[in-house]
């Protein structure tokens, strides 16, 4: 190996990270899909630097003191297999910064976008009044609605009091404590009765076999925030099963279902579900308006019985 004190630029531990990273067959995928910046990532946190700092920075000489601590960092992210977002504590979502630690799965759902677009043209983001977030763990799904429904008060619900937690933590940062409420919930179970013109959810969808697969990085988040019963569905199909319930007349229900999209529409062939499509990546994020979801409400609910 190089002798280290020849990384004498930002963009050199960058680079050597980055390198590292590749050399460790580390996986990416927590706010980051590549090493370099997966490196990029752990050498601003490790230097104080502002995300988005200038590129000419990059060029800028490191002391001694700050090349120890960059190291430091980046040997902590192959040697432990955490997510860099768990070792800086910061995870991002539709442009905001939120708390992250191993409580909470790391930020990382496509629906980020159709939040900034307000779900159009399926609803009018001035006329929002209510949105519930189910299984809202670190509220980032939550804050983004506040922030992008400006008449809007928002539910988040989650099971985990730890997950609770942070989420805590995050609706203050952010100066939303009048606009989120958290509710500790298995679900609609604790809510007080209400009618909500978004409901959306990234609920625990990973099948038993899929979790044998996941890399390293993913076992460090919380199991319950992953893995379902039923190939994946169990918590997506009450949550259908319930929603009807919960929806105003011009309301929808969005929910991330990820690789278990294939098996929902196996086992529902009949439900005209909408498959988002997304500028930025990702998939498996399915919307029903009320209308669609109080039709098939039978059938989800004869899949519970």
């Amino acid at each position: 190996m190089a002798d280290q004190a020849e990384l004498q630029t930002i963009l050199d531990l960058v680079r050597w990270g980055a390198s590292r990273f590749s050399e460790g067959g580390l996986v990416f995928g927590h706010g980051t899909d590549n090493a370099f910046d997966e490196a990029l990532v752990l050498v601003t946190h490790a230097l104080h630097l502002p995300v988005g700092f200038p590129q000419h920075y990059l060029d800028a000489r490191v002391t001694a003191e700050e090349r120890r601590a960059v190291l430091a960092l980046l040997g902590e992210r192959v040697e432990t297999r955490k997510p860099a977002a768990y070792l800086t504590g910061e995870a991002w979502f539709a442009g905001l910064p939120f708390y992250v630690d191993e409580r909470v799965l790391v930020p990382r759902s496509p629906m980020a976008e159709w939040i900034e677009r307000g779900f159009t043209p399926w609803l009018e983001p001035d006329h929002v009044e209510r949105v519930l977030d189910l299984c809202t763990g670190s509220a980032c799904i939550a804050i983004a609605c506040a922030v992008h429904f400006d008449s809007a008060d928002v539910d988040a619900v989650d099971l985990s009091p730890d997950a609770l937690l942070v989420a805590k933590r995050n609706v203050a940062r952010h100066g939303l404590e009048d606009w989120v409420n958290l509710v500790e919930s298995d679900l609609f179970d604790a809510l007080e009765p209400a009618r909500y013109q978004l409901i959306v959810s990234n609920p625990p969808y990973v099948s038993d076999e899929e979790m044998q697969t996941l890399p390293e990085e993913y076992h460090h988040e919380p199991a319950f925030g992953l893995r379902a019963d039923q190939a994946g569905l169990a918590v997506v199909v009450r949550l259908l099963a319930q929603a009807a319930d919960w929806l105003a007349d011009d309301g929808i229900l969005v929910v991330e279902v990820g690789n278990s999209q294939d098996m929902l529409v196996e086992c529902f062939p009949d439900v005209p579900f909408t498959w988002l499509d997304f500028e930025r990546g990702g998939h498996g994020v399915f919307l029903l308006d009320a209308s669609q979801v109080c039709e098939y409400q039978g059938i989800f609910r004869s899949i519970l019985k």
